[in-house]
């Protein structure tokens, strides 16, 4: 049988710009793209691994979908028009003084990745994003805080479902001046979707086992140092498009909630 991406139907032409992540079938390889040069191109995977490929007709896939890649044409890069979270953006805008109000996210990773995305209009909006570490003690931080008319508390949980530990301590800090919302992964890894890191899917972690070092090693990722994988992983989102739809409402929402009729 005849390989799909050397059948012979036109397939459109896309510039090889910088970050633009495709598959070269012949070797599996995947990675964005971070040099091109007259006749080839280098992609970089999601461990840094560096590969140089020729610019053949037909000669990679973008997002399952045969392309010929081509050199971009000399200009000078546009400005962009719309931030990673799909906003319009307003060029030379200055960050706000930040505001009272705040979003609390479960952890590190969680507040990397609301950064990557939502940062330019967090700066903008005047919201500060921190991470908590956990929900155990968020029933104390939330009573700290003292949130008020002026002063709104949104929080991200994981893996919020109704009846466990994580969804009554939620429950109990729910009020008109404090918000806690969920999304249904078990990390903010999950959140993101696999296309955008080369793969079929997450792969399914055995109730038990440590969920980070199990993907790992389920695709064979290193599975003794997490954090590399989780800056790899991060570095292949480039805006809202990578991002799983149940993530993306939920911070929306929380930075609604926090910068609405009294969140000044």
């Amino acid at each position: 049988m005849t390989p799909p991406w050397k059948k012979s139907q036109p397939v459109p032409e896309v510039p090889a710009e910088p970050d633009l992540v495709v598959e070269e079938p012949r070797t599996g390889f995947c990675g964005a793209v971070v040099r091109c040069e007259a006749g080839t191109v280098t992609l970089e995977d999601r461990f840094g691994k560096h590969r140089v490929f020729p610019l053949e007709p037909r000669g990679f896939l973008l997002e399952g979908k045969v392309v010929t890649l081509v050199r971009p044409t000399a200009s000078a890069p546009a400005r962009p028009t719309r931030t990673a979270s799909g906003s319009v953006a307003v060029p030379g805008a200055r960050a706000r003084v930040a505001r009272a109000g705040r979003i609390y996210v479960e952890g590190r990773h969680d507040a990397e990745l609301v950064e990557k995305v939502w940062g330019d209009d967090l700066r903008v909006e005047g919201v500060v994003v921190e991470y908590l570490e956990g929900v155990d003690d968020l029933p104390s931080i939330v009573d700290d805080f003292a949130p008020g008319p002026d002063a709104r508390l949104g929080v991200l949980v994981d893996h919020l479902v109704p009846g466990t530990k994580e969804w009554r301590i939620a429950q109990s800090v729910t009020s008109e001046h404090a918000l806690v919302v969920g999304h249904p992964y078990i990390d903010i890894w999950e959140a993101v979707k696999p296309s955008s890191l080369g793969i079929e899917a997450w792969p399914r972690v055995p109730r038990g086992q440590d969920w980070k070092t199990g993907v790992c090693r389920a695709l064979g990722w290193p599975s003794d140092n997490t954090g590399a994988v989780w800056q790899a992983i991060l570095k292949r989102v480039r805006s809202y498009k990578d991002l799983e739809p149940e993530l993306l409402g939920r911070v929306e929402e929380l930075i609604d909630f926090v910068t609405g009729d009294g969140g000044a």
